[in-house]
Order: C-alpha cells, then structure tokens, then sequence
C-alpha cells in the first residue's frame, strides 16, 4: 500500500510531511519543478559555488547600451509570399533577449521585433560599447 507523505509520523523514518497533492520519491527527494513556493531547496550530492559576474557581449546588452539612438534593423522573413527581407528605421526604445521595439518619431508607430529574424543593424552615429570582462566604456568605437 502506497504511503502519502502527508500520513508520514515524525521519527518513524518515513517520508517527511508534505503540503497536500505532493508526493515524494522513494528517496524522499522531490521531483524537478514539483517543490511548493516558500520550501527550502537541499542537495546533499552537490556543492553550488556561485560565480562573479561577467559582461557578456550580447546584441541585447549592446542595443541597451545605445538606447535613444535612431538604428537601421534589416530583418529577413523566410517563406513569406509577401516580403522576404524588410527595412526597420527608428529610435531604439527597448531589447531583450528576444526583442527589438522600435518607433517611428514622425507617425509614433512602434514596432516591436523578434530578434530570430534579425539579419543586422546598422547606425549612423557612433556607438556606446562597454567591453567584456570590464575594461571600461568606449563611447565612440570606430573601426
């Protein structure tokens, strides 16, 4: 007969007490994703050291760097009967990880784009650039 842990008696051995609808492994572990809010996470196999922070060179993390400026996005839409490559001009408002938003000063338009169709971004003034690993800001990086 299958024990619930909620039925578990302290200092028997038994699965500890659990909230109602979780159930534990016959470890006592919980499986992935299955822990409630507010219970405290253990791992007695593996020791977490957590490692410092360091700049990674990201489209997004650069875009954040620029925002305000007015950028050139060239994206390209496969399989699309319509367009197949298309032509974004506007001021950079936002990015994320998967995202562009832009808007259009003259009509307010603002058009917020996946990055998974992004081909290149081009401006027409320097760029904010703040280097890997901390080497300071280079706010007119030309080449």
């Amino acid at each position: 007969m299958p024990m619930n842990a909620m039925n578990a008696q302290p200092g028997t051995g038994a699965m500890p007490a659990m909230p109602s609808g979780m159930v534990a492994m016959p470890n006592g572990s919980m499986p992935m994703g299955a822990m409630p809010s507010g219970m405290p996470i253990t791992n007695t196999a593996a020791t977490f050291i957590p490692v410092p922070g360091r700049e990674e060179s990201y489209v997004e993390n650069i875009l954040r760097m620029n925002l305000g400026k007015v950028a050139t996005i060239y994206m390209t839409y496969e399989n699309n009967s319509e367009w197949n490559a298309k032509i974004f001009k506007g001021v950079l408002e936002a990015a994320g990880r998967d995202h562009i938003i832009i808007s259009d000063p003259a009509t307010g338009m603002r058009f917020l784009l996946l990055t998974l169709n992004l081909d290149y971004i081009t401006f027409d003034e320097p760029l904010v650039y703040n280097l890997p690993f901390g080497q300071g800001v280079n706010p007119g990086m030309r080449r």
